[in-house]
């Protein structure tokens, strides 16, 4: 196996640079609180806000496992990147303005579950503890597709043992998310936003450049025709229904200064997204003309990884390779750190604690949980049984879809919707979704769809069912559709 001494170096230096930003963040806010460690304050800039929502999404799966479907199965696959860039563009237009308002309006809540209990003013824990079971169970799953790409990349380039690479990886991962908390995660995946970017151009410029000076690779006729099948143009668009339930990207709308910073950072996060997702599939396409079909290239997630390593000199390939590290990290830390306020601010504090706990406290409780989470999601990556890194990011991105996207949206724009609706639809968006997987799979019909279409279902039958809300949740709801950052209220005054 061919180990490049410049790619390893490549490699120390970036793992390196986002520990320091880890250990940057530990001091400059050990004495901030919770909201300092899991919502950043709420002071993220438009550009760091955009950049690292766009990159905890685009995790290793859009440089891996998306491009290697489309490099495998067909450009019937692009329609997965169709469906991200509609559904990613109508959450920074339509969900990210309410949501920003409504949070602060719901008590000036820190994360999704707290929020959604606070929109109804219930003084229920119900909601919040199975909310943080979703997000437990699906983020642990999510950040093992995460280490699982770690570990293929180190094993592939650096010739370790894959397994060992995964552990390396959560050991950093963990390290900056440990100690930094949001702004951490925030500024790492801001730098990593632009690596991913920078890869992707790249890669599939070059290959595509070099196609005139190599065999080009038969494709059949078949490979080409993206409307042969209508289950893959409905389950890949459906993928954009993901985005408003995604806790670890609409996360990043709460955290924003203003309303007047989140009109730029929706410019620049929408922009950012559609272009990986047109890079991805071009790298799958280009990939499969330029190396050809490899069973091993498939079954391992390879195709921008040789890419990159056939075109360019060590240490150019170890900067764009750097990229599949930076999309693994972005995401993982993100969705780490996610579960770890989940439990600590929405299980931990008002269920274990009746809301005793300090602060160190409680973000030493979210720090324990990013240890548990890394730890069994470690398990799963290093299991050759769970499946492909798409395979894991599929299930856990309709796990959440399907359960928390129909109530964020009713809860966002129907005065009427209630506590019990939104808990009856989180629960069968959940049960849907995982009884379709276990039981319906093979209908090829993917099963954030039907999950989706039950918690959508399920909430608004229940809430119309059960008592209207009290005067009281209906004025929050007001008072959030009119809220105005106090900012701009005193422009408008002095004008």
């Amino acid at each position: 196996m061919k180990v490049d001494i410049s790619e390893v170096a490549v490699f120390v230096v970036y793992l390196a640079f986002m520990l320091g930003i880890g250990v940057y963040f530990f001091i400059k806010s050990k004495n901030g609180g919770e909201k300092t460690y899991f919502l950043g304050g709420r002071k993220m800039g438009p550009w760091v806000a955009a950049l690292s929502a766009g990159a905890s999404d685009m995790s290793a799966w859009v440089l891996m496992g998306l491009p290697t479907s489309i490099y495998a199965l067909g450009v019937g696959q692009v329609w997965i990147s169709v469906g991200l860039a509609i559904g990613y563009t109508i959450s920074w237009l339509v969900e990210a303005p309410r949501l920003r308002k409504f949070s602060i309006a719901a008590n000036d809540s820190i994360t999704i579950p707290q929020y959604l209990t606070n929109r109804f003013l219930s003084k229920s824990h119900a909601l919040q503890i199975i909310c943080a079971v979703v997000f437990l169970v699906a983020y642990t799953i999510y950040a093992a597709s995460s280490l699982k790409a770690c570990g293929t990349l180190f094993n592939t380039v650096l010739g370790i043992d894959a397994t060992l690479a995964m552990y390396i990886a959560a050991i950093i991962i963990v390290g900056y998310t440990f100690l930094g908390g949001f702004s951490a995660v925030c500024w790492t995946d801001f730098f990593q936003g632009m690596l991913i970017f920078g890869g992707m151009l790249i890669a599939p410029l070059f290959a595509a450049g070099m196609l005139n000076t190599v065999e080009i690779a038969p494709v059949s006729g078949e490979y080409w025709n993206a409307f042969s099948d209508w289950k893959e143009i409905v389950s890949g668009l459906a993928w954009g229904l993901g985005y408003f339930g995604m806790p670890h990207i609409i996360i990043r709308f709460m955290s924003l200064r203003s309303q007047k910073e989140l009109k730029k950072s929706a410019g620049i996060g929408i922009t950012w997204t559609v272009f990986i997702v047109v890079f991805a599939a071009a790298i799958g396409i280009i990939g499969r003309m330029f190396l050809g079909y490899s069973d091993e290239i498939n079954n391992n997630s390879l195709v921008f990884i040789e890419m990159v390593r056939r075109i360019f000199p060590g240490i150019v390939s170890g900067i764009l390779l750097s990229a599949v590290l930076a999309a693994s990290m972005s995401t993982a830390d993100s969705q780490l750190l996610s579960a770890a306020s989940s439990f600590a601010s929405d299980v931990y504090k008002p269920v274990f604690r009746k809301n005793k706990a300090g602060d160190k406290e409680m973000l030493w409780a979210g720090r324990i949980v990013v240890l548990a989470v890394s730890a069994v999601a470690l398990i799963i990556a290093s299991n050759p049984n769970t499946g492909s890194i798409m395979d894991l990011v599929t299930n856990a991105w309709g796990l959440f879809g399907a359960s928390i996207g129909p109530s964020i949206l009713l809860s966002l724009f129907w005065k009427r919707f209630n506590f019990k609706g939104a808990i009856a639809g989180i629960v069968a968006g959940a049960a849907v979704d995982v009884l379709w997987i276990a039981f319906l799979s093979s209908t090829g019909i993917y099963e954030l769809i039907p999950g989706f279409a039950a918690g959508l279902l399920a909430a608004v039958a229940v809430t119309l069912c059960t008592k209207k809300p009290s005067q009281e949740v209906e004025k929050l709801f007001d008072d959030a559709v009119n809220y105005t950052d106090p900012e701009e209220a005193s422009q408008t005054v002095d004008a």
